[in-house]
């Protein structure tokens, strides 16, 4: 939906005087080493299973006003943001290109369903608000693909591709704990990753000239402060996401508790809605 590098410097050399120091205690440094291989492990990204379900809820608490997630398969409707139709479970438009991906993907998997008759209007749909030949029975004919089990499973693969993996992949890159990755994810998800001014990589790259990320030796919370003020920046460029709520009464509520790794419970809001995950 769009409603749509980085190498770390290595430790420095030992010193001699540290390496000597250190050699009365080289029998503790397997368990040393042991201990800092768990914590590694412990330590959880928004790919984890748990938080990723948090991540879907929060995403369907803004896009659909519900944390039923898995109710939005069959969600399609045209929001008049001028992006034609808006369906499923992260708001694929059929004006942004990412419609006719998934229906091309259900249609390779499943050749003859009920959505591959609409690919070339689909084709020739991309890039404007036109319903041209899609109207009267799309939306009808969406909600039903949305029963079969392939269709759904299609929506959460490209999901993942599009939106959820490389959100993750380059929060983790920028050092990034949940939230921010999450932050990251819910941008994409509204922003796309285009090349125009508030694509999320460009409000990424606004970010970047007033906070530096973790990996870059830069405090996270200041980062995630800047991240998301470039954010609502670029909400504010369009009338129809010029509601920050996403942001101002649900990230920020989060980054101002310290709360990091999205762990429950989470209350938020969002447009006025009350939310909550115990």
């Amino acid at each position: 939906m769009v409603h749509i590098s980085r190498p770390v410097d290595g430790p420095a050399p030992t010193s001699r005087r540290l390496f000597l120091a250190l050699t009365g205690a080289l029998a503790a440094a397997p368990l040393l080493a042991a201990q800092q291989a768990t914590a590694a492990t412990a330590a959880k990204g928004l790919d984890d299973p748990a938080k990723k379900e948090i991540a879907m809820k929060l995403v369907s608490s803004a896009e659909n006003s519900s944390l039923d997630w898995k109710a939005q398969y069959q969600y399609i409707e045209d929001i008049g943001d001028g992006r034609g139709y808006t369906a499923g479970i992260i708001g694929f438009c059929s004006g942004t290109g990412d419609m006719l991906d998934l229906v091309q993907l259900y249609s390779d998997r499943k050749p003859g369903n009920v959505l591959a008759k609409y690919l070339p209007a689909l084709r020739e749909v991309d890039g404007t608000d036109s319903h041209a030949g899609l109207d009267p029975n799309y939306p009808k004919d969406w909600r039903k693909a949305a029963q079969d089990t392939a269709f759904q499973q299609a929506q959460n693969d490209e999901r993942d591709r599009v939106y959820f993996n490389p959100a993750v992949r380059q929060g983790k890159t920028d050092g990034l704990r949940v939230l921010g990755q999450f932050a990251y994810y819910d941008a994409i998800v509204m922003h796309g990753d285009g090349t125009d001014p508030t694509s999320f990589r460009n409000i990424r790259k606004r970010a970047l000239t007033k906070a530096k990320p973790p990996v870059r030796g830069g405090d996270e919370t200041t980062y995630l402060n800047a991240f998301l003020d470039a954010r609502v920046w670029a909400m504010k460029q369009e009338e129809a996401h010029s509601d920050t709520s996403r942001v101002d009464t649900a990230q920020r509520v989060f980054l101002r508790n310290g709360n990091l790794d999205l762990d429950p419970p989470l209350n938020w809001k969002v447009y006025g809605d009350s939310y909550h995950i115990g």
